[in-house]
């Protein structure tokens, strides 16, 4: 078979191609207004990240010839200020406050090698021994949170939530840990 001239070749895949994209025209009208909608947005994008670009190379040659300076408000204070300027801690005792919500999340006083644990006395400012019933160490309660204790209680027998309502009351007297040992001895007694 003898090859068609070029420009004969040329109009008959033309007008082929024709035919495809009309037969296609449905589908292609459908689905152009998303087409034209997601092109749109890619643009904007595109524009926002050039523009972003710009900022920051504007911010870069600004900050080069003009470097910022380390100042601080007057009227922000840091402890570490406080100590710089006096020498010493700020709070006068050195202690950390934690009394309030935050006295959740505290640590206990360590227990003495005896099995006691002293705290000060509200009148005479004095430690005196509170005996630490072997509940405390069975269960690590001074390390437990609000969400363990809660979680063991239902294990534990009424004269142990006593004992551990004492002790709390004895040593830290967290509010929310003695109302939840009041409340399961409330809850226990009362079966």
């Amino acid at each position: 078979m003898a090859t068609a001239p070029y420009g004969v070749r040329l109009l008959v895949g033309a007008a082929v191609t024709a035919i495809e994209e009309t037969r296609k025209l449905p589908q292609t009208i459908l689905t152009y207004p998303m087409t034209v909608a997601s092109q749109v947005a890619q643009l904007v994008m595109k524009v926002q990240q050039d523009v972003a670009q710009l900022v920051i190379k504007g911010d870069e040659t600004l900050e080069a010839l003009f470097p910022p300076k380390e100042e601080q408000p007057e009227w922000a204070t840091f402890d570490e200020d406080l100590e710089d300027q006096d020498g010493e801690e700020p709070s006068g005792d050195g202690q950390r406050r934690t009394a309030g919500r935050y006295a959740l999340f505290t640590d206990a006083e360590p227990a003495t090698a005896d099995g006691q644990q002293s705290t000060e006395s509200a009148e005479s400012g004095e430690p005196k021994p509170v005996e630490v019933p072997a509940i405390v160490n069975e269960l690590d309660y001074d390390s437990l949170t609000l969400a363990q204790l809660r979680a063991r209680l239902s294990s534990l027998r009424v004269a142990d939530l006593e004992a551990l309502l004492a002790y709390e009351q004895a040593t830290r007297a967290r509010a929310p840990f003695q109302t939840l040992l009041a409340n399961r001895i409330t809850r226990a007694t009362a079966k």
